[in-house]
């Protein structure tokens, strides 16, 4: 028998205290992510010029996502495949995928397709912590086989998150796989602060810098 999950305290639960917290890891939110639009503007230069200049196709990648109590919205991501998928029938990435450019492995292992999202996050669809989105219909699928899947949607999706800094990152090949990675989201969800988004967003580079799972 798995163990209850303790109370939610965090930002998912409109307590005395959540409005505060929601309004601080907004006010947050835009400032380290405007920081690091700005920051990061050389790097965004360079990979959309290899993006364009290594093979057909858009330059930026839309898919649909789920958010925050189940609102969807279009997350945005360096192109990094040859084929664009969305809709009722996505197939995950995996090990040596015939689809990813040849850019696209390497922007995908230094997780440089994902910068994009600081726009997401800056419009208010993304955090930069949280757990992060899937593809609407993977939601539907393991929604169905995991019965505290949808804890996930109760906070805002991140563009890193508590499950990606314990290694929880890329394909989910299995029930169990996706099975884990919930556990640690809902971890994240029940005790989200302030705190534990900077500890997280801390330790979010090293985790890049030695990516475990990243396809």
């Amino acid at each position: 028998m798995k163990a209850a999950l303790p109370a939610f305290e965090g930002f998912g639960l409109p307590t005395a205290h959540a409005g505060t917290g929601i309004a601080a890891k907004r006010i947050l939110d835009i400032v380290l992510a405007g920081l690091l639009v700005i920051l990061a503007s050389p790097v965004l230069a360079l990979v959309s010029l290899a993006v364009v200049l290594d093979s057909r196709g858009p330059l930026v990648f839309t898919q649909m996502r789920t958010g925050r109590n189940g609102k969807t919205f279009a997350i945005l991501k360096f192109r990094s495949m040859h084929v664009l998928e969305d809709g009722g029938d996505i197939t995950q990435v995996s090990k040596g995928d015939a689809r990813v450019t040849r850019v696209g492995r390497i922007i995908r292992k230094l997780s440089l397709d994902e910068l994009p999202q600081l726009f997401n996050v800056l419009a208010g669809d993304m955090s930069l912590v949280g757990p992060r989105p899937h593809a609407v219909a993977h939601d539907i699928y393991y929604g169905a086989a995991i019965s505290n899947y949808a804890i996930r949607q109760k906070v805002k999706p991140g563009i890193t998150g508590w499950a990606q800094v314990n290694g929880a990152r890329g394909a989910t090949p299995t029930i169990d796989i996706m099975q884990a990675r919930v556990e640690l989201d809902a971890w994240y969800v029940a005790n989200a602060n302030l705190a534990l988004d900077l500890k997280i967003l801390a330790r979010t580079p090293l985790e890049v810098v030695r990516p475990r799972n990243a396809q």
